[in-house]
């Protein structure tokens, strides 16, 4: 080998050494982004948890699985009986997040997929649970109360996995057509029955009316059967009875039939 070929040979290794170093310097830090935390894992064996921003790791030895400790949202449908075994259906929205100071223990005890190996069912588990303590009709008008229930129950399923329960909402309820019409019934029901006593307390009105009426003209005719005549209150009474409430537009000649002045007194 002539000294040309040697140079080339050296050139050579020093190129692959130099690229080596660069891959090397490179692979030995890594950045975490805010929001999430990172658990250093070392020949698969976890290490250390490191924060937001750029961390230095031994390549090939040591990686990082990087966790989302953001508020994160699942939305779950649940089939669930009410209390008196009506079945319902209902949407549920859930925020939560990952407590970052447990990132290693919940890499350890449960992996990266924690959401769909504990969240999912829990939040299945304790709706299912406190839907069970309602009847179908509660569901609907103590909606708040529900929410309530199944939202401290699910946050004390979920505190042992180190997950923080933000908030659990109720986004519908869906009943069976059975129900729905049982429920239009009662409603139309209860309307009719509203109607019915107004009719019934209009017809006592115009009763006692009548009555109290019938019972002034036997007053009157009481009074001319004693004195033999008509009196002229009973007269003014006949009037009054009689009159539309509306006033002539012009008052002369000869004397109207109800003194004006009266009324006036």
């Amino acid at each position: 080998m002539d000294n040309e070929d040697k140079l080339m040979v050296i050139k050579f290794i020093f190129v692959v050494f130099l690229i080596s170093a660069v891959l090397g310097l490179a692979m030995s830090f890594t950045k975490v982004n805010a929001g999430f935390v990172g658990v250093v894992t070392r020949w698969g064996a976890i290490h250390r948890v490191v924060y937001p921003g750029i961390t230095m790791k031994i390549p090939f030895a040591e990686s990082v699985k990087k966790m989302d400790v953001r508020t994160q949202k699942d939305t779950v449908d649940v089939g669930a009986a009410s209390r008196d075994l009506q079945l319902v259906t209902s949407t549920i929205a859930v925020n939560y997040h990952l407590d970052g100071s447990f990132a290693t223990q919940v890499y350890q005890n449960v992996g990266m997929k924690y959401q769909d190996i504990i969240i999912a069912p829990a939040i299945l588990n304790t709706f299912k649970a406190a839907t069970a303590q309602f009847t179908a009709e509660e569901l609907i008008t103590k909606r708040p109360e529900i929410r309530h229930v199944a939202e401290v129950a699910l946050a004390e399923q979920l505190l042992p996995y180190h997950v923080i329960v933000e908030n659990l909402n109720i986004v519908n309820f869906d009943f069976s057509e059975e129900f729905n019409n049982a429920i239009e019934a009662k409603v139309t029901a209860q309307q009719q029955v509203e109607t019915a006593k107004q009719l019934l307390a209009k017809v006592r009105i115009d009763a006692e009316s009548a009555k109290a009426q019938a019972q002034g003209q036997a007053d009157a005719q009481a009074v001319i059967r004693n004195s033999g005549s008509l009196s002229p209150e009973y007269l003014k009474y006949l009037a009054l009875t009689k009159w539309n409430g509306i006033l002539p537009n012009v008052v002369g000649g000869a004397t109207p039939f109800i003194d004006v002045s009266d009324f006036s007194k």
